[in-house]
């Protein structure tokens, strides 16, 4: 595979990948390191692509694995401390009126289970399919459904609670 027929195969979805790492992951830099990590396989392993069905859900398995096996590393502790410098806004009032709607969503994915985090984000955020998600989660599809619906009602209580907050 020559270079120009890998870029117009996997750069595509280059984006799609950054979306699931950084949702896994929580930081933009590890985010962007992990994304360069898969591409660099991709790269490597080029001739083999073509041998994939859909190359995308391959890409996004390997991303997934490749998150989910940093946050299981050695620098995870490191990872975490990064990640709880965010700032936390005491006044529910003023993050309300500071974020709209989705970012309120998004901070709510991060606190869900690894799990339903993940599918949340492939169903909603990216569009794929169950079976997709079921193939590259190694799942069936009704485990996906299930646990789609856990992590929706999850966010639906969320956002209700930070609404209704102060408000009986």
């Amino acid at each position: 595979m020559k270079q120009q027929e890998f870029l117009t195969t996997v750069m595509p979805f280059k984006d799609k990948l950054y979306r699931l790492a950084k949702r896994l992951l929580v930081s933009s830099e590890e985010a962007e390191d992990a994304v360069q990590e898969v591409l660099l396989k991709l790269w490597n392993g080029r001739e083999k692509i073509k041998d994939y069905k859909n190359p995308e859900a391959f890409a996004i398995t390997m991303t997934k694995n490749y998150c989910l096996d940093r946050l299981k590393s050695k620098q995870a502790g490191n990872l975490k401390i990064v990640h709880s410098n965010y700032q936390n806004s005491e006044n529910i009032e003023k993050q309300v009126e500071a974020n709209d709607g989705v970012s309120m969503v998004f901070k709510i994915m991060e606190s869900l289970p690894e799990q339903q985090r993940m599918i949340l984000q492939l169903r909603d955020v990216e569009q794929f399919e169950f079976a997709e998600i079921a193939q590259m989660l190694e799942s069936n599809e009704t485990a996906i459904r299930v646990t789609l619906s856990r992590a929706r009602k999850t966010v639906r209580e969320q956002l209700i609670q930070q609404y209704n907050y102060g408000v009986s």
